[in-house]
């Protein structure tokens, strides 16, 4: 019995081990999503000023968050800090920015803005608690000049909102 013993386990310690890697592929595809409902538009009061509010001649970017997952994600949305385009300016440019809920799906999403946060001077944040849609506006000042008064050069100008589903 002793010799069969042995004899197995040597054969056993020499013989090949066969394994295979066995895969497993999913695809996972975002819960949230991010629709511009409303173009945003400078307007141009004053001759250093840009300005998207709609009583100087501009237009309120409005953003749409849609989630159909509650507790999975952050609506963070940034307000320009710089244009992506202008003609070549002579004096610095300051940005301010707001950004608020406007309209929401679900009477249980009226907290978002009591909530949110500012994670850096032109973003806001909220957490996407309860599933549905958020509407986002996003207001927009340019200063050229400081307190100089220096005239914006003709031309067309370009910001960007940032807006990002940010996994919680």
């Amino acid at each position: 019995m002793k010799k069969l013993t042995i004899t197995l386990s040597l054969m056993l310690a020499f013989s090949p081990v066969l394994a295979e890697n066995i895969y497993i592929n999913g695809d996972v595809s975002s819960r949230c999503s991010i629709v511009q409902d409303t173009a945003g538009r400078w307007g141009n009061p004053s001759a250093n000023v840009l300005t998207t509010l709609p009583a100087s001649g501009g237009q309120v970017p409005i953003i749409r968050f849609d989630y159909t997952l509650a507790n999975a994600y952050y609506a963070s949305i940034s307000t320009p800090i710089s244009f992506s385009s202008s003609p070549s300016l002579t004096d610095s440019t300051v940005f301010t920015g707001v950004v608020s809920v406007t309209q929401t799906s679900s009477s249980d999403q009226s907290g978002y803005q009591a909530a949110s946060t500012t994670p850096a001077a032109n973003t806001r944040q909220y957490g996407l608690t309860i599933a549905g849609s958020t509407w986002f506006s996003a207001t927009s000042v340019a200063t050229h000049g400081g307190g100089n008064n220096t005239p914006f050069p003709s031309g067309s100008y370009t910001g960007i909102v940032v807006a990002s589903c940010i996994a919680m």
